[in-house]
């Protein structure tokens, strides 16, 4: 018979039970974490809103331009051909959150998160125009009237304020921000703008207004795979149950030891601060999104009874046993490595990307014989020059003796120019072994030949 996984029943709490049928109200609190947060926010916020107006060479100096397939990141512009680069950078990113879940658990959710900045933005909000979490409570109880009716006000205008500016700057992030803003302050936008404007206003505030810890909860999957990534000498946040039990009240000049209890004073200051409503001292539950607010709540209290902080704090499950912590391990190391090796990878591809590119498309017709007996395919090829300013290239053609390719010898394109041409390649029926010969095309930059780039074709001709 297979062993089973043992586990432990956590009763379901009702987590708005002291509260208002409206859901949860963190209370406000201070701490070391909390200053943190606020200071890795402000950079985040800061990045965010102000990169957007930032201009170089005049043009926006970030600006996914998708109308003309450019990916602007200052003095660098990509294109779609440089997709994998992309791609390799999306693989970074998910390998770097699977090293720092496997490192501190969701400590990317507390931090970081977008949806998680922007709640605690809005609870901030929330807290100057209604009130802290007693107050709060009270006035979502309470009947319609006018005072409730003005707080409620400021506090939707403040929130719709915040959100149409997220809107408005993500969508800066695709549409030149500066004629957008123009366009909207006189009426004159596109719908597809206008639309996409709203539409990410909403969500903002949606999200970060109303659904709250129900988007991490229930529509968020990080929280449901973190927790065969942890293992146990992860660093998550966790109660030190050896310690704070037996829970119970007492004075503060009563010692817990005559009283037969633990440092837990059992006030439920880790439960009010938590913007999931979680009881920390239940254990590691995927509703923990790693904010540290419980440990600035309980370590404050610590302090206020006169005992050692750390009753929560981050710690390993082999920490909380006994044993001693262990950073670096096989899983870790793993994922470091792999880490560092794709970025390694994606900064040399970065660096020597080709700055052109190249295109091949064969016409339909097969072949004709030309004046001299020599086999004659046309093809449509298209180069881009990737790079913002002007440069020359050379187009050849290999892979067939005496094989002949028609076309300019060298050509100018300007800084993202693309440019179309029609080629003709020819070669002496006796160079052929086949029905179809495989030809490259071949473009290279005169000033820098390591730049370049080779496109495949078929070369078609009589069967012999």
């Amino acid at each position: 018979m297979s062993e089973r996984i043992p586990a432990t029943n956590i009763p379901v709490k009702d987590r708005g039970s002291d509260a208002a049928p409206s859901g949860i109200f963190p209370r406000s609190f201070k701490g070391f974490y909390r200053n943190l947060r606020i200071a890795g926010g402000t950079l985040l916020f800061g990045l965010y809103f102000a990169t957007v107006w930032l201009t170089w060479e005049g043009r926006q100096a970030v600006l996914w331009d998708i109308s003309n397939r450019q990916f602007h990141i200052f003095g660098a512009t990509f294109w779609p051909q440089d997709l994998t680069l992309l791609t390799a950078g999306l693989v970074i990113c998910a390998f770097g959150l699977f090293f720092i879940t496997v490192l501190a658990g969701r400590i990317w959710c507390g931090y970081s998160c977008p949806q998680s900045m922007w709640t605690w933005l809005f609870l901030w909000v929330e807290r100057m125009t209604e009130g802290d979490r007693n107050q709060r409570m009270r006035l979502a109880q309470a009947p319609w009237s006018l005072n409730k009716v003005l707080k409620r006000s400021q506090k939707h205008t403040l929130w719709l304020l915040i959100s149409l500016l997220t809107g408005l700057t993500f969508v800066g992030y695709f549409t030149p921000i500066r004629p957008l803003v123009a366009d909207l302050l006189t009426f004159s936008s596109g719908a597809s703008a206008a639309f996409w404007v709203f539409f990410f206003t909403a969500a903002t505030y949606i999200n970060a207004g109303w659904l709250r810890e129900k988007v991490c909860l229930h529509m968020c999957p990080y929280g449901r795979f973190q927790s065969v990534m942890i293992d146990d000498d992860s660093l998550v946040i966790s109660y030190d149950a050896n310690r704070g039990d037996p829970r119970g009240h007492r004075k503060r000049t009563v010692s817990p030891a005559s009283q037969g209890l633990g440092d837990c004073i059992d006030c439920y200051q880790c439960v009010q601060v938590c913007p999931t409503g979680i009881d920390i001292r239940d254990g590691l539950q995927i509703d923990c999104i790693g904010c540290a607010a419980c440990i600035d709540a309980c370590d404050s209290i610590m302090d206020r009874m006169g005992y050692d902080r750390g009753l929560i704090r981050y710690a390993s499950q082999r920490q909380l046993s006994g044993g001693p912590m262990r950073l670096f391990r096989p899983r870790m190391v793993g994922y470091a490595a792999v880490l560092v090796t794709m970025i390694g990878a994606l900064v040399w591809g970065v660096a020597n990307r080709p700055m052109v590119a190249l295109e091949v498309a064969k016409d339909r017709s097969l072949f004709r014989y030309n004046d001299v007996g020599q086999i004659e395919n046309s093809y449509r090829l298209k180069l881009l020059n990737k790079a913002p300013e002007a440069r020359q290239f050379e187009l050849s053609a290999i892979g067939l003796d005496g094989l002949t390719l028609e076309a300019p010898e060298t050509l100018t394109l300007d800084g993202g120019e693309t440019r179309e041409l029609a080629v003709v390649v020819s070669a002496p029926p006796e160079s052929l072994d086949d029905v179809s010969s495989d030809v490259h095309f071949v473009v290279a930059d005169l000033d820098n030949p390591d730049h370049r780039d080779e496109r495949r074709s078929a070369f078609t001709g009589p069967a012999f």
